[in-house]
């Protein structure tokens, strides 16, 4: 049995997230069917770096599969692709030591979000349209207060594989590109719902509905009003997922190219 590193990138507007659900189209159902029609076999197993929600994209999701087979890696890369839909591209598959995990070996994470300031025709299923002017360098100071070790029960849902809500964030980078506004969050993981809640109360700091109390206040004590403000998935993507020895310092670059317009 022999254990591969898979690297891929996804588009998740049409699936109900990464991992695999019986009645529903996944990204890793759809993985593991394609394992199945390239190698023949049933006995294989497949775990990922962790989970993204319904309509979430991936840029570089991580997974590592156990199987049987004598395929070297390049030609397996090329016949699982010929196998998943468009959406979903098999990146780079090498052959790693058993000790390699996807998920428990993973030090850092990072994810980026894609708001737009005007309407778009193209870009529609990768960004959040907000018609409203936002103030970026009010959502830049408040960003900060992210940063370190935080409380964020207030930034997300019960869920049962959750077994503490304080998160490590390491830094939170904001730029203008275009039409664009780029928020960028990397840490030693996310809980459920966690980035799109910081993405939608950043973006009433950028209206001027909220300021930076009410953020220290949220990190402060548990509050509702995160989950009211949730950013839809559309825009938001996993950058990267990080192993020891892997850079952080990453350029921070729009994903999709909306040009300034009226």
């Amino acid at each position: 049995m022999a254990r591969f590193k898979l690297c891929l990138e996804y588009a998740g507007t049409r699936y109900r997230g990464w991992q695999f659900q019986k009645n529903a189209r996944t990204v890793q159902g759809e993985l593991q069917r394609a394992v199945g029609a390239v190698s023949g076999r049933t006995d294989f197993e497949l775990y990922g770096s962790g989970r993204t929600d319904a309509g979430v994209h991936a840029l570089q999701q991580v997974a590592h599969l156990d199987l049987e087979t004598t395929t070297p890696p390049h030609p397996l890369r090329r016949a699982l692709n010929d196998e998943l839909p468009p959406d979903i591209n098999i990146l780079t598959v090498e052959k790693v030591a058993r000790s390699f995990h996807a998920r428990h070996g993973a030090v850092a994470r990072g994810y980026l979000y894609q708001i737009s300031r005007r309407r778009t025709a193209f870009a529609k299923p990768f960004v959040w349209w907000i018609k409203d002017a936002l103030d970026v360098d009010r959502m830049r100071q408040a960003a900060g207060l992210f940063v370190g070790m935080n409380d964020f029960r207030s930034f997300s849902d019960q869920d049962e594989e959750q077994t503490s809500t304080r998160v490590l964030v390491d830094r939170v980078d904001l730029k203008e590109e275009g039409a664009l506004i780029l928020i960028r969050m990397q840490g030693s993981h996310f809980i459920w719902k966690m980035v799109r809640r910081v993405v939608g109360v950043l973006a009433e700091v950028g209206r001027g509905a909220l300021h930076g109390e009410d953020v220290a206040r949220f990190l402060r004590e548990r509050s509702g009003a995160p989950a009211r403000l949730t950013a839809p998935p559309s825009g938001l993507f996993l950058e990267r997922v990080f192993y020891p020895g892997d850079g952080r310092d990453l350029p921070l670059r729009a994903v999709t190219n909306v040009p300034e317009g009226p």
